[in-house]
């Protein structure tokens, strides 16, 4: 049947042919279409079984309760070009400073500085996988050395066995996430990681610092302008002013109390992170599944290119 369907084929104008050829073509391949799907949905099997899971842990957040200028919002009119001139910003909300959290925390500065005050550079880019039978990390032996704690990995100039900040900002961006629901005005801080617990870990420090890092931001500006606040009420004799000045004086007093006695300074939480106990992925069965069609196709592909070929040689 192979003999007279080429030789019906060689005939054919232009070597054009139907469905119907090009479904005998195909069933004339069939053996060789099976065993690139065979060979290439096993190597997907391999690979999804050797891909380590990534677990993510989050936490809902709630912007929290700022402190507002009680009672200043009339002399804002009148004196705001002295209150901006002291750092003092009356139109300044509880959704302003929760962005400018936000913004802050997916700084270079801030990762970099979360990076080396909780140490967690090995975490970040030497981890392989993750244990669980005794929660352990494991590291990848060409890039770390956990016995001498010694960075080992073989790189090119500008880069050095320890990786920079630089190239920890960039992996560690990929790992977490901010978002901040538009309409409700809730935060979502996720951490995507092999190890649940450094997940749940890196959450709740990302919270801690990210409220401690606002907390001294504002008591700073709020310090700064007290003292410029005092020496203008020193320089004015006018009553009415100097009122003004001293209302202004106890607003930023009021700020700095507020800094000092509230852990949850910005983002208040409302469902913390937990240790999760199912993976994010990789989704093994999706990969095996999605690869074997490909590799249906590519058999398929490969068959008629093949037909192509051979009924080019004829027709020469």
């Amino acid at each position: 049947m192979k003999e007279n369907f080429a030789s019906d084929n060689h005939n054919r104008i232009d070597g054009e042919i139907d469905l119907y050829d090009l479904f005998l073509v195909i069933m004339s391949g069939k053996w060789l279409i099976i065993a690139i799907t065979f060979i290439l949905s096993l190597l997907s099997i391999v690979y999804a079984v050797y891909q380590p899971n990534v677990y993510r842990s989050e936490a809902l957040l709630a912007p929290a309760e700022q402190q507002q200028s009680n009672g200043l919002s009339t002399l804002a009119g009148q004196f705001g070009g002295l209150a901006s001139l002291a750092g003092v910003n009356f139109g300044d909300s509880g959704s302003n400073n929760t962005d400018l959290a936000l913004a802050i925390l997916k700084s270079r500065k801030f990762i970099s500085e979360f990076i080396e005050k909780h140490s967690i550079m090995p975490d970040l880019m030497a981890i392989e996988s993750w244990s669980s039978i005794d929660n352990t990390v494991i590291y990848d032996k060409n890039i770390y050395d956990e016995g001498a704690r010694k960075w080992v990995r073989k790189v090119d100039f500008p880069f050095k066995p320890k990786p920079s900040t630089q190239e920890a900002y960039k992996e560690f961006i990929k790992m977490v996430s901010a978002t901040k629901d538009p309409e409700s005005g809730m935060i979502i801080i996720a951490v995507e990681h092999f190890s649940p617990f450094i997940a749940q870990q890196w959450v709740n420090w990302l919270i801690e610092d990210i409220n401690l890092t606002m907390k001294k931001r504002d008591v700073i500006e709020a310090t700064k302008s007290t003292e410029f606040l005092m020496a203008q009420i020193e320089k004015t004799n006018v009553a009415d002013i100097r009122v003004v000045l001293y209302k202004l004086v106890e607003e930023q007093a009021k700020t700095i109390m507020f800094a000092n006695v509230r852990e949850e300074y910005v983002f208040k939480t409302i469902d913390p992170a937990l240790v999760p106990e199912e993976k994010l992925k990789p989704k093994r069965a999706l990969i095996v599944i999605v690869s074997t069609f490909f590799a249906g196709v590519i058999g398929v592909f490969i068959v008629l290119i093949r037909f192509y070929i051979s009924n080019n040689r004829r027709k020469s």
